[in-house]
Order: C-alpha cells, then sequence, then structure tokens
C-alpha cells in the first residue's frame, strides 16, 4: 500500500504544477480532466498526511518510552501510543476505502423508473410514495428532478413514473435502489384493518451522455399520437405524445406529459439512451462477472431488496441485513442512514474479496 500512496503524491505533484500551467490553461479539455483529476486526488493526498503526521507521532512516542528514565514521562508516552495507535489504524481503513476504484458512472445523472407491481391500486399509491420519497431526498440534496413520463390512476398513484434526477454524485448515492421494494400496510380502501403486502418495482439508470450511446436516426421509429389520461385538456387535443422505437434492439419508449411534441421527443430520447446505455453496461459486467461478485446486491430489477412495514414504523433492507424503526422519517427523504450502510457494506466487501 505505500509504494500506491507514494505514486498518488507524485501523480498529485505533477496535477499540481498543471493546473498552473499556462500553456496547459489554454486546452478547457485537457485543463478540465487535470481539475478533475486534482479534485479526485485530494481527499487521499489528504489522508495520506494525515497518516504520515500519526506515524510519526508514534515514532517519537516510542523514543521516549525507550529512553526517558521518568516513570510519569514513559506512562504518558504509553497512553498517549494507544490513543495513536488506534488514529493510525483508523486511517489506514479509510486509506484503503479511497484507494478502491471509483466507478466512473458515480458522477452521472441518473433516470429512475418506478413501475407498480403486484398489489393493484395499492402498490400504484406505493410507487407514488416512494416517487415523494426520493424527491424529497433530492430536495434536501439540492439536486434537479425532472418527470419524463407517467401513466396516473385516480387514487393519485402511478402505475408507471420516470424521471430524471441531476446533481452530485446521483448515480453513486442512489445505484443502490435498483430492485424490487415491498410494502406491508393498511390499504386506504381497506375497511377492515388488514394489512396488505404489495410491491413496486424501482430501475436507477445512469443517464447517458452523447458521446456514450450514438442513436442513428435509421435505428429508430419516431410515432406521434394523442395523449390519454390526466394532464388536462390542452394535452389531450394534439398530436403531442411520442413513441420511439429502436429497431436493433425492439426498445420502446413513451412520452406524453409535455404539450409539446419536440420536449416529448427530446425527453423519449433521453430514457432510450440511458436504457441502452444500460443495457451496454450490463453485458460489459457479465463479462467481468467475477470482479463483481463482491457489490451489494446484483442491481437486478427482479431482486427483493428492501421492506417497508409501517404498522410497525420499520424499514428493513435484505443485503446487508439493516433495519430501522425510523419508517415514518425515511418516507419524507431522510435516506442518509441507508445510503451510507450500503456504500459501507459494499466497501468492505470489496476489500475482503480484494485482500
Amino acid at each position: 500500500m505505500i509504494k500506491k500512496l507514494d505514486e498518488i503524491e507524485a501523480r498529485f505533484a505533477v496535477l499540481e504544477k498543471q493546473i498552473s500551467d499556462p500553456e496547459i490553461m489554454k486546452d478547457m479539455k485537457k485543463y478540465k480532466e487535470i481539475t478533475q483529476e486534482h479534485s479526485h486526488l485530494l481527499e487521499t493526498v489528504t489522508e495520506i498526511a494525515n497518516y504520515k503526521r500519526i506515524a510519526a507521532e508514534i515514532d517519537d512516542a516510542m523514543l521516549i518510552i525507550e529512553n526517558e528514565k521518568d516513570h510519569e514521562m514513559r506512562e504518558m508516552a504509553h497512553e498517549e501510543l494507544r490513543g495513536l495507535e488506534e488514529s493510525l489504524e483508523e486511517s489506514e481503513q479509510n486509506l484503503k476505502a479511497l484507494l478502491i476504484p471509483k466507478d466512473p458512472m458515480d458522477t452521472k445523472n441518473i433516470i429512475m423508473e418506478i413501475r407498480a407491481g403486484t398489489g393493484g391500486d395499492e402498490a400504484a399509491l406505493f410507487a407514488a410514495d416512494l416517487f415523494r420519497m426520493y424527491s424529497r431526498l433530492a430536495e434536501d440534496r439540492k439536486w434537479k428532478v425532472e418527470i419524463m413520463s407517467s401513466s396516473e390512476i385516480n387514487l393519485g398513484g402511478f402505475k408507471e413514473i420516470v424521471f430524471s434526477i441531476g446533481g452530485k454524485s446521483v448515480y453513486g448515492d442512489l445505484k443502490y435502489e435498483s430492485g424490487v421494494h415491498r410494502v406491508q400496510r393498511v390499504p386506504a380502501t381497506e375497511s377492515g384493518g388488514r394489512v396488505h403486502t404489495s410491491a413496486v418495482t424501482v430501475a436507477v439508470l445512469p443517464e447517458a451522455e452523447d458521446t456514450d450511446i450514438e442513436i442513428k436516426a435509421e435505428d429508430i421509429k419516431v410515432d406521434v399520437y394523442r395523449s390519454s389520461g390526466p394532464g388536462g385538456q390542452s394535452v389531450n387535443t394534439t398530436d403531442s405524445a411520442v413513441r420511439i422505437t429502436h429497431l436493433p434492439t425492439g426498445v420502446v419508449v413513451t412520452c406524453q406529459d409535455e404539450k409539446s411534441q419536440i420536449k416529448n421527443k427530446a425527453k423519449a430520447l433521453r430514457v432510450l439512451r440511458a436504457r441502452l446505455f444500460e443495457a451496454e453496461e450490463a453485458r460489459k459486467a457479465k463479462e467481468r462477472a467475477d470482479a463483481r461478485k463482491s457489490q451489494v446486491g446484483s442491481g437486478d430489477r427482479s431482486e427483493r431488496i428492501r421492506t417497508y412495514n409501517f404498522p410497525q414504523n420499520r424499514l428493513t433492507d435484505h443485503r446487508i441485513n439493516l433495519t430501522l424503526y425510523k419508517l415514518d422519517l425515511i418516507m419524507e427523504g431522510s435516506l442518509d442512514e441507508v445510503v451510507e450502510a450500503l456504500k459501507l457494506s459494499d466497501r468492505e466487501a470489496y476489500l475482503k474479496a480484494n485482500k
């Protein structure tokens, strides 16, 4: 690990010089790459300095213990040494976590798809509750939410809702949300007070840039039609809804939330690009399946990842055996504890697999 740390410090020193180089600053693309790498390494370099400082203080304490004749001074040094050794262990763990290769997609924005599964109207209502939960989280983190398409029911739920979330490290924080979310509660429509179990499927797709996935005009078929369902009279009286079919793969995306056909087409293309990008990444992931065995869950949409038990105010994440009795707060967007626990579990699994 020491060799790796020395390499990082050397690389950081090079980047420090390049950042202030007038010639490099003229090339905006290269300058952006350098500043991003510099920012990425800064936390690691700071922790390396902390690690070395603690190690030096341990050496000083050892010298006192070996050479000091005063008994009280030696006892003080022993006491200090115990604290320093704990700090060094903590710093070492921090460095190991920082040395884990970063997923290049963690910085991407996402397109999230929430679909009602088993449970009828109750599942659709819970789909709306999950959308609200993620929207509240996004609001707290100053992320931007934009609805791409939705299919509502009269009770205020969603058979399906597709939306984008943009901001800092969105995919890195929410990539573990893919899977089946199970809810146990008494439905508002249930007069007998019985607890029902329903399910909702969530998919988290990293939003692809134009350079990530090329969609050729000849590879898509675009159909326009009249919008249906909630949305108001002006939406329903024009052929503004758009259906795009990607001919090579058969992937179909529809969008009808906007009054403008152009806006609906643009949104549909964003969703299509994200789905094709996810499919390509899944293909690559399958090729390196052994390297991914350490990850939390598989990201498979059919995997049951979490249970929301309303009568007990309990959330259980089945992948990491996490149980929290604060479901009311979590449904208001307080997901930080869950997100951090999933990240920590993923890091620990990686370190264990790569000892």
